[in-house]
């Protein structure tokens, strides 16, 4: 089954600026897929695209998730609100309420599911508020369900994020720079928590990632962009620091490392590894 399709998609700014250039693009049931590239060169457009909140040029666009239309041609799919509730949407700056506690951040996820009076209200019944411990369980920070948002930090900010996908039940999660400002031990639990979704329940998984050795070591597809193009979909082994200088030339500087990394990034890799 197919997760994501999208076709023909393009986007223009203001003064003509071209972010997306007639993408085409298919990402089955289950993946785990990383989305690569400078910055500015178009993956968070793409990503807000893809979950309903930036529409498209008017042209012959279409942007299908589980079968169900997001929006074509310029204009929302009429069952897009339904749509988006199979779709979790993990951002960089997190998007929690800092005054709510965590575990009421957690159950936010399930407010397209329940009536509108109960979520104006913060009315959740025991077993919502089960399903939300059971996901911050899962994502490790169950102990912390009570303090308010704001005191986490921004590793277990991006961990709660998550929790409310999964309590949200989202099949899809699309991941728009979860880590980029996170230390490399946070780093790396989230993209821990963002696998074994992934592994253990299915869900597709599409993150985009500024450096290229997060990508080599947790997903197996990776798509590359550069000036609202994909100039790269394959197997992420083939993402050599060669090929990479081929595809971005100086650039290639930014994705290969950060000095925010403890470990070294990936210079080469096994010969059986290169396409």
């Amino acid at each position: 089954m197919v997760a994501i399709k999208v076709t023909g998609l393009s986007k223009t700014f203001t003064k003509g600026k071209k972010a997306l250039n007639s993408l085409d693009l298919q990402i089955d049931k289950g993946e785990m897929v990383a989305l690569i590239g400078a910055s500015g060169s178009g993956k968070s457009t793409l990503i807000r695209h893809v979950s309903g909140l930036m529409k498209s040029d008017s042209d012959n666009s279409k942007i299908e998730v589980l079968n169900q239309t997001i929006q074509e041609n310029g204009k929302l799919g009429r069952g897009v609100r339904s749509a988006r509730s199979d779709v979790g949407v993990v951002f960089q700056q997190f998007n929690l309420v800092n005054r709510l506690s965590v575990l009421t951040n957690v159950l936010i996820g399930l407010l397209g599911q329940i009536p509108r009076w109960r979520g104006t209200l913060g009315f959740f019944t025991r077993a919502e508020k089960m399903l939300a411990m059971k996901a911050l369980a899962r994502v490790g920070i169950d102990n912390l369900a009570e303090q308010r948002s704001s005191t986490l930090s921004g590793g277990q900010q991006q961990r709660a994020a998550i929790a409310r996908a999964i309590t949200q039940g989202a099949q899809v999660i699309l991941a728009d720079e979860p880590i980029a400002s996170l230390d490399p031990s946070s780093a790396r639990k989230v993209m821990d928590t963002l696998e074994n979704v992934n592994k253990e329940d299915g869900v597709t998984v599409l993150v985009s990632l500024h450096q290229v050795d997060y990508a080599l070591r947790y997903c197996p597809r990776t798509i590359a962009m550069r000036n609202g193009e994909i100039i790269f979909d394959g197997d992420s082994k083939r993402l050599t620091p060669k090929l990479l200088e081929q595809l971005y030339g100086d650039d290639s500087l930014e994705l290969l490392g950060s000095n925010q990394q403890e470990e070294p990034v990936v210079t080469s890799l096994p010969e059986q590894a290169v396409a």
